[in-house]
Order: structure tokens, then C-alpha cells, then sequence
């Protein structure tokens, strides 16, 4: 089966800030390769990129790629028992400070699609589940289609 990267002209940095606009309670929002290497990512009010002492994050900028690394394994594992369960959606995890959900993006259409990894407040309420399938998941759809579009040959 031959794997196709993500077309350049997608712009996941743009998805990433575009997640965060969804709603207040998203914290962080990004993309990880099959690797666990971080491909965008954004939080709310700084960047990922710029190390502060103080901000929003809870992790440093190893510590993210270590629990992007993670990520990836633990979905990676879970696609073991697609034939009984079906494909993985998404995965939640309430930490005692964060909540957070990792999102495959792997589809049927040969892209090798990295994975999706959102934060949000501990102290809002269990509405993730719709932001997830309500919010994020269309507008992640919507980019990929416009994706493949632009990627597929005239």
C-alpha cells in the first residue's frame, strides 16, 4: 500500500489555530507524524515554537514530543483490534490538570495521516465529546477533503 504525505499547500498550523476558535475550553491543538514528531501545534495565546517561563502550557517542548511519541504508540496499539471494533476515533484521558484527546486522522484513501492531539481545561464541563464530534472532526474533515482534492491529478 503506497502512503502519500499531506499536500504542502495544507496548512496545519492554520487547523491548529482554527481548533483553538472552536471554543474557549480548547487549550492546545496539534499534529504529530507517525513518528511522534511534532509536525504544528499551537496553544492558546503562544506559541509552541517560543519557550516561556510562564503561559499556558504544562509541558515544556520535550516533554510534548515525549507524550506525542506516546500518543502515537498507544493508537498505533489500538488499531490491533480494528477487525472487532472497528477504527479508532478518538481517545480521552482526564488528567488531574488537563483533559486531552488524541484524534487518528488515518482514512481509507492511502494518506498516511499524522494524529491529532487536543487540550482542554479540567474545570469546564464534559461538552468534549461534542466538540470533538461536532467541532473538530468536520473542520479536520473539511481540510483533508480540500487535501485530497488538490492533491489528486487532473
Amino acid at each position: 500500500m503506497s502512503q502519500r504525505l499531506i499536500p504542502h499547500d495544507l496548512m496545519l498550523e492554520d487547523i491548529c489555530n482554527e481548533i483553538l476558535e472552536i471554543d474557549n475550553c480548547i487549550r492546545f491543538a496539534g499534529f504529530a507524524n507517525n513518528m511522534g514528531k511534532i509536525i504544528a501545534a499551537q496553544y492558546r495565546g503562544e506559541s509552541v515554537l517560543v519557550e516561556r517561563e510562564s503561559g499556558c502550557s504544562l509541558l515544556t517542548k520535550e516533554e510534548l514530543e515525549l507524550s506525542a511519541i506516546e500518543s502515537v504508540l498507544r493508537m498505533v496499539t489500538r488499531k490491533d483490534m480494528i477487525a472487532k471494533l472497528g477504527k479508532p476515533i478518538y481517545s480521552f484521558t482526564l488528567y488531574e490538570k488537563v483533559k486531552r484527546a488524541t484524534i487518528s486522522l488515518e482514512n481509507n484513501n492511502n494518506y498516511h495521516l499524522p494524529i491529532l492531539m487536543v487540550s482542554f481545561d479540567n474545570n469546564t464541563g464534559p461538552n468534549h465529546e461534542s466538540i470533538i464530534l461536532n467541532g473538530i472532526l468536520p473542520l479536520v474533515s473539511y481540510y483533508l477533503s480540500r487535501a485530497r482534492t488538490l492533491d489528486s491529478p487532473e
